[in-house]
This record gives C-alpha cells, structure tokens and sequence, in this order.
C-alpha cells in the first residue's frame, strides 16, 4: 500500500515562521511553525486515510512495518521522521540509552509521576538517538570541545570569575570537564551575575578565528538567557556549521543543541529529552550528568554514500532508524528497504511512487506511507528523503 500522509505541525516558539509554510505550500499564520512530524508517535501521529498511523500499525504490524522492526522493537513504528525549521536555539539536551531509559521510565512510573507532568523526565522507556541532515544551512552545537583549548578561550575572554570556575579544564580531561560542567549547572542565583560578565566582554571582541566564535556564541545565547547558567555551558561545547545535505550523528549521551536552521530530522520514536539550559523547561541536574558522555571532540559528518545512481544512504549505527536521500532525474529509482514501512517526503520537484497496485503523485512537501513488503519505483523529477527502520 502506498498511503498519502498528513503530518503535525508543532509551534514551538523558537520555529521560524516561513520554512514549513513554504516547504508546505500553506500561507504563514504568522505564528512559529517549528517541526513537522511525520510517523506514528502517540502524542502527534500522521494520518493516513483520515486514520491515526499509529493505530494502522497495531491493528497490522508485520503488515505495515514488516516482520523485521516487529521483532525487534514490537508493534510500533520505531523511528520518526521530523522537518525541523528553528529561528532560534534550542534547548541544551541529551537522550538516553535503552537501558537508562527503562530504568528512569519505571522509576518515575513507580513514583506515581504523571506522564504529563511538567517535571517529569521520562516520558518512555525508549532510547532517543538521533541526526539531522540539513536542508540549507545550519548552526549547531555538538558535544565537548577538547578541555584545554576551551581554558585558553575563556583566558582570552578575560573574565576572572568565569576563569575560575573553569579552571579545573588545564587539566584537559573528560573528569574535569563533568567537573566544571556540573559546577556551572549549580550555580546559585548570587553567582549568575558571571553569565553576564561573559556576554558583555564578548560583545567587545572583534577578532575572527576561535575566540571570534566562542564570543559569537557567549552573545546570541546571553541576549534571550543573560542569567542562565546554560551559556556557559555551552561555551564548553563545539559549535559547527554544516552545509546542504552534511549530516550529523547524535548519540545516547552527546550534548547538543540547534541555533539556527532547516533540517531533516530522524530519531528513534521516543519523546526522552534531558535539558541542560536555554529553556524555561524542567531541568534536572543530577539526572543529566548520569547521561551525558563527557568524551570530548566532535565526531564529525555521518558519512553519505551512493549505492544505486540517484541513491544516497546516511550511515547511522542506530538500528531504530535509517535515512536516505534520492535525486530523481532520468531514471526509475526503487525505494529502499522493502522489508520495512517508509515515510517519503517529497523537498523539490515533483515524483510519482508506482507499486503492483497504486500509484501517487507527490509534490514538493507532500509525503506518503510505503508500508512493509511493497516493492515502491519513483520517477519524475525531484528530491525525496526517505525514512525506514535500520534493520532488515
């Protein structure tokens, strides 16, 4: 069966206004329209046939997502596919692994902490691993830059207090850093005048180069958060800039948060997020530092390789997930993974996805449901991303 699919829009506030309406079609409402889901997650599933996808999955679950994902992740999609527009950063934050997902899900469940309520942390017990796949360019922060070389960037800066509190980073190691992390984080609210001392002499400095970034950082998060602990956090982070199609990995553990930009989003179908700052969200601590991995450098691009002409997969270890871009051109192009349910989205031109018994004609911003066992072609013209599980 190939279905025509409806996504939800989330309105975020830190959404851009124009890229989804744009992507879409739609007029602006004026209003941030921040990520369009497209899967089967229960708080905001897609629509096939006027029908909640997540409910078609478990009224058939071999049928729809294939025997495969059925085995291993049970009868539920087990990715979701996101277009993420943000205008504005993000939150600090991190996902946890399978088994610390379990074990905070039941611990909270045992607590008798209401899956709604605004403190609590785990809203599953699903691991959350994710990338993000930019569709023009994006700014990011993504995990710890090396201990020493952050040192010199605050000893350049030239603020005494904030000097202090990192100091412990000369001695350029993982412990140290979760060290001088997990001290910021504490800061009471006498010691947060320091998050402004920073903003303001980084406003000063006009230099390129690596402090010309760290002071760019220290003020576009100081201006919306000026007593938030979580910019100096982030201060300890890599900030990198990625270009059309260059994609990053995030694991269980990496720190991370989105400053600007448009991109494909792919994740294992989990809603666990553990903020570090920059959000009038729950944050907690003690929770955070037993996720994070405080290994530091930046992992670099996930690699993107052409199989068959026109085919591009992003080779991710997650086996929630796979994620492949198809330029189509001249040629009939399959669509991969038969033996699991795909979500298509359609980013330019216009394509045609042919089966044994149906075909659709999508245009740019349309999707569709290709579900486990069909053989699915595309020809036409344009570009399609194409999400399906990662094992099979």
């Amino acid at each position: 069966m190939i279905s025509r699919l409806v996504g939800t829009i989330q309105p975020y506030a830190w959404g851009s206004t124009t890229f989804i309406p744009r992507l879409l079609g739609t007029r602006p409402t004026g209003e941030p329209q921040a990520e369009l889901w497209l899967g089967a997650h229960p708080s905001a599933p897609s629509l096939v046939s006027d029908r909640p996808l997540d409910e078609l999955v478990r009224e058939d679950p071999i049928g729809t997502v294939g025997a495969p994902s059925e085995g291993e992740f049970g009868p539920r999609l087990p990715y979701l596919l996101k277009v993420l527009s943000a205008s504005k950063p993000l939150s600090l934050q991190a996902h946890p692994s399978r088994t610390q997902a379990e074990e905070g899900f039941a611990r909270e469940e045992e607590a008798g902490i209401a899956s709604d309520s605004l403190n609590r942390t785990y809203r599953d017990d699903w691991p959350k691993p994710e990338a993000l796949c930019v569709l023009d360019e994006a700014e990011v922060l993504c995990g710890f830059r090396e201990p020493y070389e952050t040192y010199e960037l605050f000893r350049q800066l030239g603020v005494a207090p904030a000097l202090d509190l990192v100091s412990p980073l000369q001695g350029g190691s993982a412990e140290r850093l979760e060290e001088v992390f997990g001290r910021i984080l504490r800061l009471t609210e006498s010691e947060r005048h320091v998050v402004g001392a920073v903003a303001a002499a980084a406003a000063q400095v006009t230099s390129d180069g690596e402090l010309g970034i760290f002071a760019q950082t220290a003020r576009e998060l100081g201006e919306p958060y000026p007593d938030d602990p979580g910019v100096l956090a982030a201060l300890l982070m890599n900030r990198v800039t990625l270009q059309q199609n260059e994609a990053i990995f995030l694991p269980a553990g990496n720190l991370h948060a989105y400053l600007r930009g448009n991109g494909m989003e792919i994740m294992a179908n989990s809603d666990n997020v553990l903020r570090g700052g920059l959000t009038s969200k729950h944050i907690d601590v003690e929770e955070l530092l037993t996720v994070l991995d405080f290994t530091p450098g930046f992992p670099g691009l996930v690699p993107c390789v052409e199989g068959p002409a026109g085919v591009w997969a992003y080779q991710t270890p997650a086996p929630e997930f796979a994620l492949w871009r198809l330029e189509v051109a001249r040629e009939v192009i399959k669509v991969p993974r038969v033996d699991g349910g795909r979500v298509l989205l359609v980013t330019a031109g216009t394509v045609t996805v042919t089966a044994e018994a149906d075909q659709l004609v999508l245009s740019r911003g349309q999707s569709a449901f290709v579900t486990a066992g069909e053989d699915a072609r595309i020809d036409g013209a344009g570009i399609v991303f194409v999400a399906g599980p990662g094992i099979g």
